[in-house]
């Protein structure tokens, strides 16, 4: 990190990923979950005069997953954990030291 001046550069470490990112994995992750719900129903229609038990359960897996898919695809952009906060405090003055005069009553108050 380089400085200009008294100017001070600061990471941003617990920022959330940005809105175009965030919609993108959300989509990718309902995707991933229709397409296996796709399978699940395939898989049922053509089990079901062989295994007739594995057809019904990718059956109900066929069912359940699409409501799920949404429930997993509408989760993101809650409230991030920790966020870095915004507010900054001001610079500390630098103190005046007393002067002469100040610090001769000083010493001779100690006395």
């Amino acid at each position: 990190m380089r400085t200009h001046g008294s100017n001070e550069v600061f990471r941003i470490t617990g920022a959330r990923k940005g809105l175009a990112d965030d919609v993108r994995g959300r989509q990718r992750r309902y995707v991933i979950s229709m397409s296996v719900r796709t399978l699940a129903v395939i898989a049922a229609a053509v089990l079901w005069n062989v295994e007739r038990h594995v057809a019904i359960v990718a059956l109900v897996l066929g069912a359940v997953l699409p409501y799920v898919a949404v429930v997993i695809a509408n989760a993101g952009r809650e409230r991030a954990p920790s966020l870095p906060s915004t507010f900054s405090l001001p610079p500390e003055r630098p103190m005046i030291e007393p002067g002469p005069d100040e610090k001769l009553k000083k010493s001779s108050d100690q006395s």
